[in-house]
């Protein structure tokens, strides 16, 4: 942190001075230090001509906005859980196991429809919410809970896509990939794509 409030330091006098964002920009590379770290600190000043340089608003941590991100990745984690675990009743009733195992739950399937009525609405709302909320900002990048609800959603998606992957080749190895497998690792790659598209963008800023 020191570091980089000397680096900001610096960038406030040197623009103060007069003196370019390319030559800044060199002299800072010059000095050691890296792209993003020079991003970084150019992007906290805008030069201004007979002013100061301005300082540019930085990302910011709303207690109640995190709250909010926090029961919309609750309600995201809740949805593609259930939809996936009706998906893979639905698939077991489509494809029976030839062991003869049992059928599926129907109770366990009407507690999944629940969860999906109540928690499908909540989530589409808040993610509403938030976004017209980002869009509405004059600065839409400039929420910290915002890029960290979309990295942990990013990462859990990536994992689970890479624990899927690993599930059909060694179930490919082993002799043990069926259609009635196949197809219930394709809704889980499914619905884990779908999650890190929608979010991806989030990621920068």
């Amino acid at each position: 942190m020191a570091g980089s409030e000397e680096l900001s330091d610096f960038v406030h006098g040197a623009m103060a001075r007069g003196q370019t964002e390319p030559r800044i920009r060199a002299a800072l590379s010059h000095a050691g230090w890296s792209p993003p770290e020079i991003d970084d600190a150019l992007s906290r000043w805008i030069a201004a001509e007979d002013l100061p340089p301005v300082p540019c608003p930085r990302p910011y941590v709303s207690a109640r906005e995190g709250m909010l991100y926090a029961l919309l990745m609750i309600a995201l984690v809740l949805v593609c859980f259930h939809v996936s675990r009706l998906g893979f009743m639905v698939i077991d009733g489509i494809l029976p196991d030839v062991a003869g195992r049992e059928a599926p739950d129907p109770w366990a399937m009407r507690f999944s429809i629940a969860s999906i009525v109540a928690f499908l609405p909540l989530f589409v709302w808040l993610d509403r919410r938030m976004t017209r909320q980002v869009l509405a900002a004059a600065q839409p990048r400039r929420s910290k809970a915002r890029r960290i609800f979309a990295s942990v959603t990013v990462l859990a998606a990536a994992l689970v896509l890479l624990g899927d992957v690993v599930a059909a080749i060694y179930a490919f190895l082993s002799g043990d990939l069926t259609l009635r497998l196949g197809a219930k690792l394709s809704l889980v790659a499914v619905t884990g794509f779908l999650v890190a598209a929608c979010y991806r963008e989030d990621l920068d800023g």
